[in-house]
């Protein structure tokens, strides 16, 4: 799939808090002070029209709910997705449990959708770079939404951000925390990272 970032292309980011990033309302075009405003201010972007309708604490089920007005309803050139993360983490604090196979009819469902209306799609992985045993075990749980999201961007022609993969294998070298304060939420540098792996797997599909 080619995708074409700059003038006359606008880009939708949407998912939970990893892209809302913090009071996203008052922040410069409301992109947050994340991956998304880094990926809006690089030269590889240049003169597209960036979007970011992330909202924290969504799971894939608040996404649906209102994916028509935060994502249908703009007519996008490209809609990016992240979300999963919270569909496993309030199984371990809230007992609200997303199984896999709810999690991909919802996804299916959203994906449905964006390609009826013609938008191209790029899936990110949701992640998790554990810092105690309890979110090690999230990993069941995490893991096979990951695959989920994996065989999505194949199935329906998207680009594949690998961001469980790259993050891990970065944190195996400077440690989780110095990506993730949390284990969930990136730090600044987590956020360059990602911005950069978003860039070097969408970017790379310019004309």
């Amino acid at each position: 799939m080619t995708i074409r970032l700059g003038p006359g292309t606008t880009v939708f980011f949407t998912g939970d808090s990893v892209t809302d990033c913090e009071w996203r309302e008052d922040s410069q075009g409301h992109l947050g002070f994340g991956y998304v405003s880094a990926i809006a201010k690089s030269p590889r972007a240049a003169g597209a029209t960036i979007v970011n309708t992330g909202n924290g604490g969504d799971r894939i089920i608040d996404l649906e709910r209102r994916w028509q007005s935060d994502v249908l309803d703009h007519h996008a050139d490209v809609v990016s997705i992240l979300i999963g993360v919270n569909d496993t983490w309030r199984r371990y604090d809230s007992d609200q449990e997303t199984s896999a196979a709810q999690f991909e009819a919802s996804y299916r469902r959203l994906l449905d959708a964006v390609a009826a209306a013609g938008s191209m799609l790029v899936l990110i992985e949701p992640f998790v770079l554990p810092l105690s045993e309890e979110q090690q075990a999230w990993r069941d749980d995490l893991d096979p939404k990951i695959e989920v999201v994996r065989q999505l961007a194949a199935g329906y022609g998207g680009v594949l951000v690998p961001a469980d993969v790259e993050l891990t294998r970065q944190a195996g070298e400077l440690g989780a925390a110095a990506l993730a304060y949390d284990g969930v939420h990136p730090t600044e540098l987590g956020h360059a990272r990602l911005a950069e792996l978003w860039l070097d797997r969408v970017a790379a599909n310019r004309r």
